[in-house]
């Protein structure tokens, strides 16, 4: 795979830059990841971080309301942004004689979107986040799992606790003061991360994050990192059944694990793969294809840095099949998997993949930004991009095997079961 070209500087306001020059198309990625996320949130004020995602498109002293989105698209260019756990992100590809527009148009709202913010502007937007909770939560099928797995794995208190777009009656609660001091707190240059990739000189990109990020100040007095400290373990089966408006029996199966960044996440990645990407995966070939007990698998680990990350799967059966029956084949295939490990041609298939995956994803600008930022962002380590595809291919048999062992385990377990209205609804249980 080529290797990434990686510059870094950083501003005397503490803001950090990387540049990747790459001439080969004549466009250029601005991809700027502030060190704010859902766990940054206080009780009582959940869905702030989100809010900002919506609220910094809704425009500055400078800019109208929505003018961010028409300029860029006038440009030729695409922009969009994100809300984690751990960090929010902005972004815009853009034609690579635009690039002083992108970048204008990100110092600017992190310069002067507070002086514009009314009342109105965070009623409406306000709303808006409330609509899409109602169409991707609450109104959709399935739609509470993540915030329920979530709401089991961490107790109540821990910053991950609660969900990302948090909960309607903290959003009806903010006020315009709230939102300023969470902006005025979280929104600072030495907060953040900002990655230039594409077709660019080097020398005069840095000219123009000087002359645009340069003159806005720091913000010294921003509180600690909230304290995510947790037991590696639950310490017992956490057992939820929830009847819903749901066409099928879901079964969702979701542990505790190392943090993204350490071996052990690492080779749980390649557990996730094994498991679950493809249709030659285990749980898809025995469990979709060979038993035909389910209609589609899905596994995935959440990249949560602090505290303690998230391995989650789960399986939604066939008409007319037993959720026992499924609970037991999925956690069946786990256990497997974890006592004799993956064979040679396993890891060889899910290698090929991987390596793929990350090759394919890395020749688009947009992708090389967002993992730019986000190595720099998270462990301030943006090398970590040209090393991804050798750490994965690192893992071996015994690595995937020791990694399920520690953490994929009956005792730090939380099964969520959604069934249909008319089905019975046991309540959450322990089981030790």
């Amino acid at each position: 795979m080529p290797h990434i070209p990686i510059e870094r500087h950083t501003l005397p306001n503490g803001l950090r830059v990387i540049l990747s020059p790459d001439r080969r198309t004549p466009i250029v990625g601005v991809n700027l990841w502030y060190d704010v996320g859902s766990k940054h949130e206080r009780p009582g004020k959940t869905g702030f971080a989100h809010l900002f995602e919506h609220m910094m498109f809704q425009g500055t002293a400078n800019v109208a309301k929505g003018e961010h989105f028409s300029l860029v698209q006038a440009a030729g260019g695409t922009l969009n942004a994100s809300t984690w756990m751990d960090r929010t992100n902005y972004f815009e590809t853009v034609p690579s004689h635009q690039l002083e527009l992108a970048l204008w148009l990100e110092a600017d709202r992190l310069a002067n979107l507070l002086p514009a913010m009314t009342q109105e502007k965070l009623d409406n937007q306000r709303d808006v986040v409330k609509n899409e909770r109602r169409w991707a939560v609450d109104n959709q099928p399935y739609g509470t799992w993540d915030e329920k797995i979530q709401e089991l794995l961490y107790p109540v208190g821990h910053p991950y606790h609660h969900s990302t777009i948090g909960s309607m009656d903290d959003l009806t609660a903010a006020s315009l003061d709230d939102v300023g001091e969470f902006f005025a707190t979280y929104y600072a240059p030495d907060n953040a991360v900002l990655s230039v990739v594409g077709d660019f000189e080097p020398a005069g990109a840095l000219a123009m994050i000087e002359r645009h990020f340069g003159p806005i100040p720091a913000n010294p007095k921003r509180p600690p990192v909230p304290d995510t400290a947790i037991e590696p373990l639950i310490g017992a089966e956490i057992r939820e059944v929830v009847s819903d408006r749901v066409p099928l029996p879901r079964v969702y199966a979701a542990y505790r694990i190392p943090v993204f960044g350490t071996d052990a996440f690492d080779a749980l990645e390649v557990a996730v793969d094994l498991l679950g990407t493809g249709r030659a995966s285990r749980l898809y070939g025995r469990l979709v294809r060979e038993r035909q007990l389910a209609q589609d698998v899905t596994v995935m680990a959440f990249p949560i840095v602090s505290g303690a990350a998230i391995f989650s799967l789960w399986a939604t059966a066939r008409p007319g099949i037993d959720h026992e029956a499924l609970t037991e084949a999925v956690l069946g295939e786990v256990d497997l998997l974890t006592d004799e490990g993956p064979s040679d041609v396993e890891l060889e298939r899910v290698r090929n993949l991987h390596a793929a995956g990350i090759e394919s994803g890395q020749e688009r600008i947009s992708e090389r930004a967002d993992r730019l930022s986000m190595y720099a962002c998270l462990f301030n380590q943006p090398e970590r991009a040209n090393s991804e595809v050798a750490r994965y291919e690192a893992v071996d048999a015994d690595r995937v095997r020791s990694a399920m062992a520690a953490s994929l385990r009956a005792d730090n377990r939380v099964l969520l079961t959604y069934l249909p209205a008319d089905s019975d609804q046991p309540g959450t249980e322990d089981a030790a």
